[in-house]
């Protein structure tokens, strides 16, 4: 049941309904409910995955936390006849005994993720291997990958680590801890929440807010317009380049890369936008995963800013267990003793950066264009951040950090930067993708687009004029935005003003979306991860 289907909005509206009308307490068991029935439209075999995902995750966190509560409780017992190191052998044989649990439980949700996502990955490796002594093939599985598996999967993962921690002790109500793992909007595409910010809010009683359902609906409708509008408009004439690499090469490939930056924001936020506006009309704030990526002066500012609960998981969940491992702790007193001191922190460092970005490149897609993905980002970061003394010594030297022209210079390198890196995910295929990037140094085919060649791409003239008023309002919205939201902005000034823009909007997507013949929306982008 796609966001962008007349199915969806009608579950959505009845949903809503019946939210408003039942007694609060029951709220969230609604939720519950429309979240499995949202999903059920996606294969009743995809409700099993993520059902053993939640039983496993809930059964293994209730056992950590209740060791937790049988440490306190022999601590308290024994309180003046237990020595420091008695206490500190207990609570050692405690973690011990959740440590094996966590590993288990993880083991189970992410070898889930593995099998469904990976194998065929792994059968066609060995199988490229095994050609070259002309072994027999292996066949690949018929495995098709539950939507939103990875979302929930690391929802559930960041859960139990959290658990584990001890940060919060585990949801006892199985029903409750369900709905936070299975909660339908961000099932498609995200945000990756944390039980800490969304669990409360999912199973409070929410009374009917005329401003939250208001502004949730603008929220929803300005996804649509980017979605409808401008993402599956601009998606003709990105497939038309990327999937015919022999025919378009030279400026294409620049024309290419850059719709699909535009695709990709549109498609990507638009989504986030809808899942939040509907979060919102329940009465549910969700995390905002987007902050203005491209108007980012630098690649690791720029990932600061976008898919940003994706980031920080990596960051809190295996950048930092990482690199304050056993392994790397002993790998740094290595490498500064035979290194030198300085070179030798770098070292752990940078190889806990390699190990996150392999596998943020894997975890967007099984096949190696996503694994140089990410290590192409990891080299820029790398170096980036090697470079830093320089970069102080220029500031240093000429004051143009904060001259405007400098900064639109910082801006516009980093966005084609990224959509350099990015050029093998449009093309999926490291070898064409190299070969089509160096296509635009070497074919010389500029005059081509003024000669026609922009109208062949699948896009008529009126396409191009809805594009180009769609991406001025788009980034319009993103320099208000830099004052606050802009709901926000546009209540203060007129209550007018404010329905004025939904109204506009409104009709913008039904006059201008893309519908296609028989209208049938385009997935989103996220929705295969």
């Amino acid at each position: 049941m796609l966001f962008t289907s007349y199915n969806f909005i009608l579950f959505l509206v009845v949903l809503f309904i019946i939210y408003y009308l039942i007694p609060k307490k029951y709220q969230w068991m609604l939720l519950l409910l429309g979240s499995f029935v949202f999903y059920s439209y996606s294969g009743w075999d995809n409700v099993a995955y993520i059902t053993v995902t939640i039983l496993a995750t809930y059964f293994v966190s209730l056992k950590i936390g209740q060791l937790y509560e049988q440490q306190d409780s022999y601590i308290k017992e024994n309180k003046g006849s237990l020595a420091r190191e008695d206490r500190k052998k207990y609570k050692a044989k405690i973690n011990a005994k959740q440590k094996k649990y966590l590993l288990l439980c993880l083991l189970f949700d992410l070898g889930i993720l593995a099998v469904l996502k990976y194998t065929n990955f792994v059968i066609s490796n060995i199988n490229s291997i095994g050609n070259l002594f002309k072994a027999t093939e292996i066949s690949f599985l018929d495995i098709a990958l539950p939507m939103g598996i990875s979302f929930y999967t690391f929802q559930s993962v960041g859960y139990l680590v959290d658990v584990y921690r001890g940060k919060y002790a585990p949801e006892k109500n199985l029903g409750k801890f369900a709905l936070f793992v299975s909660f339908f909007p961000q099932l498609v595409q995200g945000p990756i929440s944390r039980f800490d910010d969304l669990g409360e809010q999912l199973y409070a009683g929410h009374s009917f807010d005329y401003k939250n359902v208001s502004f949730g609906i603008q929220r929803i409708l300005w996804g649509f317009f980017k979605k409808l509008v401008i993402a599956d408009r601009i998606l003709v004439g990105v497939n038309t380049i990327t999937q015919n690499p022999e025919t378009y090469q030279g400026i294409y490939v620049f024309l290419g890369m850059i719709f699909y930056a535009v695709q990709l924001y549109a498609d990507f936020t638009g989504g986030i936008d809808i899942t939040i506006g509907i979060a919102q009309v329940f009465g549910i704030e969700l995390k905002e995963n987007f902050q203005r990526p491209f108007f980012s002066k630098s690649i690791v500012e720029y990932w600061r800013r976008w898919h940003i609960t994706m980031g920080t998981w990596f960051r809190d969940y295996v950048f930092y267990p990482v690199s304050i491992s056993s392994p790397m702790l002993k790998l740094s007193k290595f490498s500064r003793k035979h290194l030198g001191e300085k070179l030798g922190k770098k070292v752990p460092v940078y190889l806990s950066t390699i190990i996150v970005w392999s596998a943020t490149g894997i975890w967007h897609g099984a096949s190696w264009n996503f694994i140089v993905w990410g290590l192409l980002n990891c080299l820029v970061i790398i170096v980036s951040q090697e470079f830093e003394p320089l970069y102080a010594k220029f500031h240093s030297k000429f004051n143009v950090r904060h001259n405007f022209f400098f900064r639109l210079f910082q801006v516009a390198r980093t966005f084609l930067l990224m959509c350099s890196i990015r050029i093998l995910d449009c093309y999926r295929n490291v070898g064409i993708s190299f070969k089509m990037y160096f296509s635009m140094f070497t074919n010389w085919n500029f005059g081509e687009i003024f000669n026609g060649g922009l109208l062949g791409l699948g896009l008529k003239k009126s396409d191009y004029i809805v594009l180009i008023f769609g991406i001025i309002i788009m980034t319009v919205f993103s320099l208000i935005q830099r004052k606050g939201s802009v709901r926000e902005q546009l209540t203060e000034k007129s209550d007018v003003l404010q329905y004025a823009v939904g109204i506009a909007l409104f009709v913008s997507i039904i006059t201008f979306g893309a519908y296609g013949i028989g209208y049938d929306s385009n997935q989103f982008i996220y929705n295969q991860f």
